[in-house]
């Protein structure tokens, strides 16, 4: 008999209204009772289990594409997304995870060919001033990170973010000898600087001198993870087309060609391998400033015998074509008359 009175699946604005409702009774109850806390805590939890399930279906069925459209709408409509973000904090560890994936579905749900988060976002700019804190506290890092990764992919939020001091704040996170802290920061701020192209040149044009400042610390970390991270993302940067000025500028530097020498001393393989694709950007420019030549030309033997013995530990036909392509580039060169100053003053690498 028990079988004949189960209780009608909730519509998915019943969902969302039930966990608006709890939500609000979590970040705003004066309730003593512990017990009363831990019982309305769990019936949040539940539902939102229940909503990540709409979204992502189950192993024996695909999610409804009605009912999540239905459910996109309702979260949407309301402070839902605000009430989840600031409450995430007092939830456990399952209703973390179940909140954090419930919004990237939700964030990449389309209505009519339209992303309803984009439009929310941008009349809610103000919770990125609440994500990006979250780096401040390793309890919730990892939730906001991956939410505030999510809401990057929304062109609007990765420029608010770029044009505000936001930004500035990222150089201090990747370096936090916190692990968690430091990788989740590091994910974030890959995907501000490659996501979107176009604002990501005119970010990096406009303000080259003092990023490239901050950027050169991060390149030169005895941290060998923060290392790792910035020369590679260097030259995810440089390589990309869309950032073709700011890599001209960048591979003109003196500075910089000292600190990708250094790196190519650095005994790590992988930072090698990393930063040679960044030092073959100052190999290829044709329009090498004299200082530059003047390096390269002084460093040129020990440079060869570098480059002799130096290869991927698998095979990797681009990289031996690149290798070749540097090798010529030194080989041929010649040194500027009158020489520079940089002659007496140059850094080596390794034989």
């Amino acid at each position: 008999m028990k079988g004949l009175f189960k209780s009608k699946p909730k519509t998915p604005p019943e969902l969302v209204h039930q966990v608006r409702e709890l939500l609000i009774y979590v970040t705003t109850t004066t309730e003593t009772r512990q017990s009363k806390r831990d019982e309305k805590m769990s019936e949040l939890s539940k539902l939102l289990l229940e909503i990540r399930t709409v979204l992502y279906g189950t192993d024996q069925s695909e999610p409804n594409s009605e009912a999540c459209a239905k459910l996109t709408m309702e979260f949407f409509k309301d402070d839902t997304m605000r009430l989840l973000i600031l409450a995430l904090p007092k939830f456990g560890l399952g209703a973390r995870q179940d909140t954090t994936h419930v919004i990237a579905n939700l964030q990449r749900q389309r209505i009519n060919s339209q992303t309803v988060a984009s439009d929310y976002l941008e009349k809610n700019i103000d919770l990125i001033d609440v994500l990006v804190p979250g780096y401040e506290d390793s309890d919730v890092v990892l939730s906001y990170g991956a939410i505030l990764r999510d809401c990057i992919r929304h062109q609007l939020v990765a420029k608010y973010v770029m044009e505000s001091e936001h930004i500035n704040k990222f150089f201090k996170y990747i370096q936090s000898p916190n692990f968690d802290i430091a990788s989740d920061a590091a994910a974030t701020f890959k995907e501000l600087l490659t996501r979107h192209k176009s604002i990501v040149a005119e970010f990096l044009s406009n303000n080259y001198d003092w990023f490239f400042q901050e950027y050169s610390k991060l390149l030169e970390s005895p941290n060998y993870i923060t290392k790792r991270h910035a020369v590679k993302l260097l030259g995810a940067m440089l390589l990309d087309r869309s950032n073709c000025s700011v890599m001209v500028r960048f591979v003109s530097s003196l500075d910089n060609l000292r600190i990708l020498m250094n790196l190519l001393r650095d005994p790590n393989k992988t930072i090698q391998l990393e930063a040679f694709h960044v030092f073959k950007l100052f190999a290829a420019n044709q329009n090498k400033p004299p200082e530059i030549v003047n390096v390269l030309v002084v460093n040129r033997s020990k440079l060869l015998r570098f480059f002799a013995d130096f290869n991927c530990d698998k095979e990797d036909e681009q990289f031996e074509a690149d290798k070749a392509q540097v090798v010529n580039e030194i080989e041929t060169l010649e040194p500027p008359s009158p020489p520079s100053s940089a002659l007496n003053s140059c850094h080596e690498i390794p034989c």
